[in-house]
């Protein structure tokens, strides 16, 4: 589910789930750890996150299927914590996080991308937060460091999704590349980082996480309330199954009783 590799002090983590990388519980927490035992790594000077390249998505967000057959919470806690984690091991790596995304970046992607210092991108990739169509909430924190703000409200709200261009044109993507190039490219920017002090660029990131405006990982723990609190409602369980089971949701009314 989870691979990694050391090469020329370049941690290298790549997520493996076909056939979107959406990941269920035990994946979140496993790529969380990864990602923090190799910053903790005196070795390691910079950390690329990519995605099987065979596959159609950089990361899908999360395991929908092990969410709708669970009866209890015991899913939707541990898939809320395990994001919470991961996109924290992101933020928080010692070293500098390059992500290198193709295809599908779908919201738990979006946290990730969102929460690395630099992101390079297939031409093929499209990032968006389907969670208002899931029955969620979370993640525009992270969307938010990809777009401007009405652009990021927009997405939110209707599920819309943006090109690798279209980031390239915010300036929020470094580069964009045809797929076949994305690592090669990720592997070269990481190796510019590694070539230099290792103690300068550990303590140029902490300094840039100590001065950015929003606190990411407060903010997120925020959204992520709303997502227990949906889930008392009878709507989010409609949301998920009708996923399942690839037909529309029956939902509509304000109170969360269905149409």
């Amino acid at each position: 589910m989870i691979r990694s590799q050391v090469r020329d002090h370049v941690a290298e983590v790549v997520i493996d789930n076909p056939p979107v990388n959406a990941l269920p519980v035990k994946g979140w927490f496993e790529l969380a750890d990864t990602i923090r035992a190799h910053g903790r790594d005196a070795q390691v000077h910079a950390l690329i996150v990519s995605a099987n390249p065979e596959l159609r998505a950089f990361q899908a967000g999360v395991d929908i299927k092990e969410l709708a057959a669970d009866p209890t919470n015991q899913s939707l806690i541990g898939v809320n914590r395990g994001c919470w984690e991961t996109f924290a091991a992101v933020y928080d790596c010692e070293v500098p996080v390059i992500a290198a995304v193709h295809g599908y970046c779908l919201g738990g992607g979006i946290g990730i991308a969102g929460n690395a210092d630099i992101v390079v991108a297939a031409d093929d990739a499209t990032f968006g937060l389907p969670e208002v169509d899931r029955g969620a909430l979370g993640a525009a924190t992270h969307l938010a460091r990809l777009v401007p703000y009405h652009k990021m409200r927009a997405m939110f709200l209707t599920g819309s999704s943006v090109t690798a261009a279209e980031l390239l044109a915010f300036g929020t993507v470094e580069r964009v590349v045809p797929r076949a190039q994305l690592l090669d490219t990720a592997r070269e920017l990481a190796q510019v980082i590694a070539a230099k002090s290792p103690l300068v660029i550990r303590r140029a990131k902490e300094s840039l996480n100590a001065i950015d405006p929003v606190d990411v990982k407060r903010s997120y723990r925020f959204e992520q309330g709303f997502t227990f609190e949906l889930n008392l409602w009878g709507d989010s369980d409609e949301l998920r199954q009708a996923f399942v089971e690839k037909r529309d949701a029956d939902v509509g009314r304000p109170d969360g009783a269905g149409s």
